[in-house]
């Protein structure tokens, strides 16, 4: 597909280095076309996992739902598609939703408009050819994407998908006590939670996530996918 070069005025400005464990209120009002959460009755929340499919960990993550019996939503990077299909097979044939996460976990602050979106294109056609179902669900890297560049993914009927609560399991220098406070403590019914099913994060998550899924559930949470 061949893209139209357009202005780069960003969509998220957060420093590189800060963070809101739960995104201010301003910041999802002012980028209202970008989903931040699902506001509902049914204390339903909703966890996500980026980055994946990983071998041994995006697995292990499975295992751990399966358990459960809970359904997530994986935003996977094409290239790790690519490389590990079997896992992104189980993914699907455990009834979990996809969703496209650019084939190189490209930063939209930092790329040409044509590029990302070309990216994009290659991370949707590795889904289809592994027979993702098309959900239309598109989670930019770092959460930073040009106006331009979300404008034509917009175009194209998906939904960029952000977070209400950000876990910060892949940062080393936080502890998994603490991630299992940023994914428990302010999360309400709708909230949309975001894991990664990397190696990176996997010292942190390997703790934090079976400890989240019981606190939510003992706070009469259930589980979803984002479709």
């Amino acid at each position: 597909m061949n893209y139209k070069q357009q202005s780069s005025g960003c969509c998220f400005f957060m420093p590189m280095h800060f963070y809101w464990v739960k995104t201010n209120r301003f910041i999802k009002k002012f980028f209202s076309r970008y989903v931040w959460d699902i506001p509902n009755s049914g204390k339903t929340v909703y966890l996500t996992f980026d980055d994946g499919p990983t071998p041994k960990v995006t697995e292990w993550v499975l295992d751990v739902l399966n358990e459960h019996q809970i359904k997530a939503t994986f935003f996977c990077i094409g290239n790790n598609i690519s490389n590990n299909p079997a896992i992104f097979k189980r993914i699907l044939n455990e009834g979990h939703s996809v969703g496209n996460h650019t084939y190189n976990h490209l930063k939209g602050w930092n790329t040409e408009d044509n590029t990302y979106l070309e990216n994009f294109d290659l991370c949707q056609n590795v889904m289809a050819e592994n027979n993702a179902p098309d959900l239309k669900l598109f989670r930019p890297p770092y959460g930073r994407i040009k106006s331009a560049q979300a404008t034509e993914i917009l175009k194209l009927g998906y939904k960029i998908i952000m977070w209400d609560i950000l876990t910060v399991d892949y940062d080393k220098k936080v502890t998994p006590e603490k991630c299992i406070e940023n994914a428990t403590k302010k999360t309400t019914s709708g909230s949309i939670i975001i894991f990664h099913d990397s190696i990176k994060a996997f010292g942190n998550l390997e703790k934090a996530l079976p400890e989240t899924i019981r606190i939510l559930k003992g706070k009469g949470y259930r589980f979803a996918a984002l479709t």
